[in-house]
């Protein structure tokens, strides 16, 4: 049995604050338990919901020799799912009312904190995993210190590490100073082939430099990567460790996302019986939203944060085009000010036409995804993506531009050859976009049977994280030998 260690910064049920919390909660449920011993190790914020800490019990704790002190770890212990997770404890660091904060030197001694913690606590716990898998920079120096102070131990010598590379954006930058006093590391770690990265030490391409294999979250993705445009800076170290590179497409939970099942919407429905009964929910959300209750008008969903990643300066650029069209659009979300303000104005000028949700609900964000006749995620990069999963099981049919996952899992559709899953294009265009949508606006009003049989191929497409789980353990297997 080979052992498999998670270690991330937040993991579903216990914590969420994006896409990270998806794939560190769902990902172990289908690791083949008979072939591979998974566990987790998240920190224990004290923002979490207090039914989840209810379920927490006391394993252990020591004290350790950090930033310059002697510092309290606290072990504790949950079975969720049939996964057993860790949490490590120090509420100095992990307390607070969200579990990320605004300070950046502070979240760095955070986490370098944590990463100690997580190696430190594992002989205590019996646990030796072959394999630890990390998860973006909050997680990078686990591999350093598995190669530096860890590394003469027996229990620790043959350990190996991956990292994934949720979003490359965020790297865990401060100076090297700082750096290197709280992580005691020695100075020749702090080096350009190292931890350091434009005058700054950078916690993430320690992680890349260390790690045994790095990932990431799409094919796709993991060349753009290797680009400058993409690269954030690290291009040239993710081309070097391309051997060593591989894009493993997330996935969703089928559970939790299945129109056939999910009690936050109006009318169940599934690929056979989708042409009579998805509309229903599209009926029901006209009318809880306020817009013109109408069958046949081609309803746009977006669930998204309000950024820039998100391409919505496009949207802006070409709303008001948009909404001479016959079409509803409806957002969900918080972000940027000038974007939810900009949704907000859309929402006051074509009041029938656009529905602006500027908060986030879970159960709104499944009704959108159920309602919906098409979804919009025109993204200027996309690491993976799971709005268009979810779009695609819900046969709502994506519209997206072709970057990173969106890539990878959105077939274009061909009206020569009746094929494809969804619309896409290619340059970074907010005209480009827009006639793809008016492409899919004539599709959808002039060809039905085109139409639904894009439906019906997007919702026979299987992003359940069985796929994924498979290359994964491969990976492991290719790892651990």
């Amino acid at each position: 049995m080979k052992k498999i260690l998670f270690a991330a910064s937040e993991g579903v049920p216990f914590i969420k604050t994006g896409g990270l919390a998806d794939v560190v909660g769902s990902l172990p449920k289908y690791i083949d338990k008979e072939y591979f011993d998974v566990r987790v190790f998240i920190p224990k914020y004290t923002c979490m919901k207090q039914e989840m800490k209810d379920k927490l019990k006391y394993v252990t704790h020591f004290y350790m020799d950090f930033n310059w002190q002697n510092v309290y770890v606290g072990v504790l212990e949950a079975e969720e799912a049939g996964v057993h997770y860790y949490f490590i404890d120090n509420e100095s660091y992990f307390g607070g009312f969200k579990p990320y904060g605004d300070d950046p030197r502070y979240e760095i001694e955070k986490y370098a904190y944590f990463c100690k913690a997580v190696l430190s606590a594992l002989p205590l716990l019996n646990f030796q995993p072959d394999l630890i898998h990390c998860h973006d920079w909050q997680t990078g120096l686990i591999p350093v210190y598995l190669k530096e102070r860890f590394h003469g131990g027996d229990f620790y010598r043959n350990m190996k590490s991956v990292i994934t590379i949720h979003n490359l954006k965020f790297q865990g930058k401060w100076d090297v100073k700082t750096v290197q006093s709280i992580t005691g590391l020695p100075e020749y770690y702090f080096t350009s082939d190292k931890l350091e990265a434009y005058k700054d030490a950078n916690l993430l391409k320690g992680g890349i430099v260390f790690a045994d294999a790095v990932t990431t979250v799409s094919d796709t993705y993991a060349e753009e990567i290797k680009t400058p445009f993409y690269g954030e800076g690290l291009d040239g170290l993710l081309r070097a460790r391309s051997h060593d590179l591989r894009g493993i497409v997330n996935g969703i939970d089928y559970g939790e996302f299945n129109p056939e099942t999910d009690k936050n919407i109006v009318k169940a429905y599934n690929a056979v019986n989708f042409r009579k009964e998805k509309v229903k929910n599209k009926h029901a959300l006209q009318e809880e939203l306020g817009l013109r209750v109408d069958d046949k008008k081609m309803m746009i969903g977006l669930v998204s944060r309000l950024t820039d990643q998100k391409g919505l300066d496009l949207i802006a650029y070409v709303m008001d085009e948009l909404c001479q069209d016959d079409i509803q659009f409806v957002v969900l979300g918080t972000g940027e000010e000038r974007y939810e303000n900009m949704f907000r104005h859309f929402d006051w000028k074509y009041g029938d036409k656009v529905s602006a949700n500027i908060y986030y609900s879970d159960a709104l964000s499944h009704k959108i995804y159920a309602a919906c006749d098409a979804y919009l995620m025109p993204s200027l990069f996309e690491p993976c993506g799971l709005s268009q999963l979810i779009a695609l099981r819900y046969g709502t049919v994506p519209i997206v531009r072709e970057t990173g996952g969106l890539k990878d899992t959105v077939q274009p559709y061909n009206e020569y050859e009746s094929t494809g899953t969804g619309f896409s294009f290619t340059n970074y265009n907010a005209h480009e976009m827009l006639n793809t949508i008016r492409y899919a606006e004539h599709i959808y009003y002039d060809r039905k049977r085109e139409w639904n049989k894009i439906v019906d191929r997007a919702m026979a497409t299987d992003y359940s994280w069985k796929v994924s789980a498979g290359k994964y353990q491969e990976m492991y297997d290719w790892l651990i030998g």
